[in-house]
């Protein structure tokens, strides 16, 4: 059991002296950069422009998008779940959240706005 133990210290010993605890835990835990929409996230609105089902995109006039320090514009977002397509056409005003996920913009939400 001893050995055990001593393998296990000398592992962790070199872990550290090859990546510093605190680059690993900014690298872990850089919330700045995660793609998670929060509780806090207000939703955004929209107008459909443009649907394209096949590749799970939709191009929307916005207006500012909070969470992600954005003026209002028109862009393509890449959806999450290609089924919200299903009940949108060009012209319907929306509301939705938007989050940005590997280098994309991506709706996690879209529905009708009230």
């Amino acid at each position: 059991m001893n050995t055990i133990q001593n393998i296990l210290a000398i592992s962790a010993l070199a872990m550290g002296m090859a990546m510093p605890v605190s680059s690993f835990a900014q690298a872990m835990m850089d919330h700045g950069k995660m793609a998670m929409p929060h509780a806090s996230d207000a939703m955004t609105d929209g107008e459909v422009k443009k649907i394209d089902v096949d590749n799970g995109k939709v191009t929307l006039k916005h207006g500012e998008i909070k969470n992600l320090d954005m003026p209002g514009m028109t862009m393509v977002f890449t959806v999450r779940d290609k089924g919200q397509l299903a009940k949108l056409k060009a012209g319907d005003k929306v509301q939705f959240v938007a989050v940005q996920e590997g280098g994309k913009m991506v709706v996690t939400d879209i529905q009708p706005a009230r």
